[in-house]
């Protein structure tokens, strides 16, 4: 009896303890499986519901969808600290990191992506003509198959509003400024002699082929503090990072022929550009007015050997170019015309680094040399001129969130310029050293996807002129629709005077402009539409007293004067089938009292209207591209000495319309024609007057017109690559 009731005590013990395990078995149970409730509500800026918005928890599978009232609401078994992420498009994505017992009855507001492809772009006084960029007014492929361009990336951008279209110079004259006032830069560092030398009445030509190059920026005025010695214009050409793939490109040509190579390995490439032209078999059956001793032959080359790096690329330019000619040109002075000759040589020298130092920095610095070297000849002068100039930069720049960034540098200019003039009796030497140092910064400030500001400052120490320029400049964007903004841009620009007046003249100053922008911009689905109305103000330009720049003349800069106007462009490539067109027009009011001018004038090389229409059409049955650009430029001014006015009478207006076309014998051969002023208009670019007057008191003039009413082009291309499809298109 006594052991039974002992071993029933037993088992009620083991019963309890069995209950209790059972119990705690249970309890442990219940808390691994308890949900947890994670709820909110999600808005935007304006407290607007945001509906569709993705919310979970990070690592999980738990979340939800807000609804059309922004709400949400989900459970989940997660303990402790968790990182909550809600993200919806167009939106920067918000981060919570919060023990999920007090992820309830959130207030989520998100801000919107400023970095998104509808948010502002700061656009006043710039055209991007890149794959990479948002917003391209222009693609690198267009640069240079625009029919009246000639292969020339500067004869493209003549298309583009804000230029002047001087035929007989080729270089690109800025929204009233002359062709000084646009600098050119490579990858971001400075060219100085980025055109081939010529003579009067035959247009000069850019140096550099755009094989080379995948992106163009023509800033027409309130460009960044980054760049300076400048007063209207900076045009950036960026060279390609990476080629994808081996290929080799052959031209021959009724100029001359061109050769083209890309070598492509695992972190490394070289690509180079060869070219080499004479014109003399083309003017033994298209003769010109000119009377031709030797006629122009050159030759080019260019090379970039780009490396990759761990973190960021470094890149290696190089470009020469030789050329040589002797020409007799009539003049009305001289019944046995002018005699000129000139033999050049240029090497051009370009090193850039561009890399990721870590926490939101970047680095980007380089050096570019330039070696420019003239033989001129007229009549019995002899001018010898050499130039020796260098760039050197560093900028660095910092990410501190998608709203703030702030890039700063410092830079380098050096220029050393000597030239020997010798005629009968004088030999003359003379020359400058003009050393700019300048250091920059600038803020850009993303308010939200509809307002954007860039802010900067820039200051040059000239040591020629022992004083420093500061210049202020700022910009500001305003989305003002889906597709539609509206940006301002000021800033002060500074400018030493160029090589023909410091080799003559040192004690002077900086000459001076201020702009002024209101822009316009539309895209949508292929189509954009921009307006621009700027002011310019010049101040400190150069003026003397004589004839032309000499040793003789009294310089000083108390020039001013001022220009203003509108540009207009317009671009399709989907309403019409294969076709994609342009149309620009620009009009300019500008009057300057600069050199020798006795009153305020309308510079010769300006014109108050200038229009343009490019269009390019693919005929897919003929395996061929046609395209066309017409252009159109007002009367320029000239003077009449049978009169008493400066600059006081007109040209008649500018018309000229190209054609081109593209034909593909198989996919990688083409043949390619170009006929510039097909129809053969009579442009007229001036006129010369006698030095003396006739018997009746009156001034003779002849006309200059330029050398050939038209100009023909044939071209064979074939392209040699890996993938048996590449051609030269895109650098027809």
């Amino acid at each position: 009896m006594k052991s039974q009731r002992h071993k029933q005590r037993r088992n009620n013990r083991n019963g309890h303890s069995n209950n209790l395990i059972i119990i705690m078995t249970l309890c442990f149970t219940s808390l691994a499986f308890a949900q947890t409730t994670i709820s909110g509500n999600v808005v935007d800026h304006k407290n607007t519901p945001i509906y569709g918005a993705n919310v979970y928890l990070e690592g999980t599978y738990d979340g939800a969808t807000s609804d059309e009232n922004g709400e949400f609401s989900f459970s989940t078994e997660e303990r402790g600290v968790q990182t909550l992420i809600i993200s919806f498009l167009s939106f920067e994505t918000k981060t919570i990191i919060e023990d999920v017992s007090k992820l309830n009855n959130l207030q989520v507001k998100l801000r919107e992506d400023i970095e998104s492809l509808d948010a502002v772009v700061i656009s006043a006084g710039t055209f991007e003509a890149g794959d990479n960029s948002r917003v391209s007014v222009l693609k690198p492929l267009d640069v240079v198959t625009t029919a009246s361009a000639l292969g020339d990336y500067v004869g493209a951008l003549q298309t583009l509003p804000g230029t002047s279209n001087v035929s007989e110079d080729g270089r690109l004259f800025v929204r009233g400024g002359n062709a000084d006032e646009t600098q050119i830069f490579i990858d971001g560092i400075r060219v100085f002699t980025p055109y081939t030398p010529t003579t009067n009445n035959i247009p000069t030509r850019g140096r550099y082929s755009p094989f080379l190059f995948d992106g163009v920026t023509f800033s027409t005025g309130g460009y960044s503090s980054e760049f300076g010695q400048a007063l209207s214009s900076v045009l950036l050409l960026n060279t390609i990072d990476e080629p994808d793939q081996n290929k080799t490109d052959i031209g021959i040509m009724s100029l001359g022929a061109s050769l083209g190579n890309t070598q492509k390995w695992d972190k490394s490439s070289l690509s180079f550009s060869a070219s080499y032209i004479n014109l003399a078999p083309y003017l033994a059956v298209f003769e010109d007015r000119n009377e031709w001793k030797k006629p122009v032959s050159g030759a080019q080359g260019e090379t970039v050997f780009r490396q990759k790096l761990n973190n960021g690329m470094l890149k290696f330019y190089a470009a020469f170019d030789a050329t040589k000619f002797e020409v007799n040109q009539e003049d009305i002075n001289a019944d046995d015309g002018i005699n000129f000759k000139l033999n050049n040589n240029n090497f051009y020298l370009n090193t850039s680094y561009k890399g990721v130092l870590g926490n939101s920095w970047t680095l980007a610095s380089g050096i570019s040399y330039t070696y420019a070297k003239n033989k001129i000849g007229i009549e019995t002068s002899e001018i010898d001129d050499t130039e020796n100039s260098a760039h050197l930069k560093l900028k660095l720049k910092k990410r501190f969130n998608s709203r703030f960034k702030l890039s700063f540098g410092a830079e380098q200019f050096i220029t050393d310029f000597n030239e020997n003039y010798k005629e009968d009796m004088i030999n003359e030497t003379y020359g400058f050293n003009n050393n700019i140092t300048a250091v920059f910064a600038e803020a850009d400030v993303i308010f939200s996807k509809k307002l954007a500001l860039k802010v900067g400052l820039r200051a040059d120490y000239s040591s020629i002129f022992y004083k420093t320029d500061i210049a202020p400049r700022a910009a500001l964007a305003y989305k003002s629709s889906k597709n539609g903004q509206f940006s301002l841009a000021y800033g002060n620009f500074f400018q030493n005077p160029n090589s023909n007046i410091l080799k003559f003249e040192q004690d002077l100053q900086a000459q001076k402009t201020s702009h002024y922008i209101l822009n316009y911009q539309f895209v949508n689905a292929g189509k954009i539409f921009r307006a621009e109305a700027y002011r310019k103000d010049y101040d400190n330009l150069i003026k003397f007293d004589t004839d032309y720049e000499g040793f003789d003349s009294d310089f000083n800069t108390s020039g001013n004067g001022y220009a203003q106007g509108l540009d207009v462009f317009w671009r399709d490539n989907t309403s019409i089938k294969a076709v994609d067109y342009w149309v620009s027009y620009s009009y300019l009011d500008t009057e300057r009292d600069y050199r020798n001018y006795t009153t305020a004038a309308q510079p010769s090389y300006a014109t108050n209207h200038n229009f343009s229409v490019v269009g390019k059409y693919w005929i897919n049955s003929w395996k061929s591209q046609v395209g066309l650009a017409y252009g159109f430029s007002s009367g320029r001014p000239y003077t009449n000495p049978n009169t008493n006015k400066l600059l006081g009478e007109r040209t008649k207006s500018y018309n000229n319309l190209s054609l081109n076309w593209s034909y593909l014998l198989d996919q990688q051969k083409i043949l390619y024609v170009s006929v510039n002023n097909v129809l053969g208009f009579k442009n007229v670019n001036g006129y010369q007057y006698a030095d003396l007057p006739n018997l009746n008191g009156q001034f003779n003039k002849r006309a200059l017109t330029p050398a050939a009413d038209q100009f023909f082009f044939v071209g064979f291309f074939w392209t040699i690559s890996q993938n048996g499809t590449d051609n030269q298109l895109d650098s027809l």
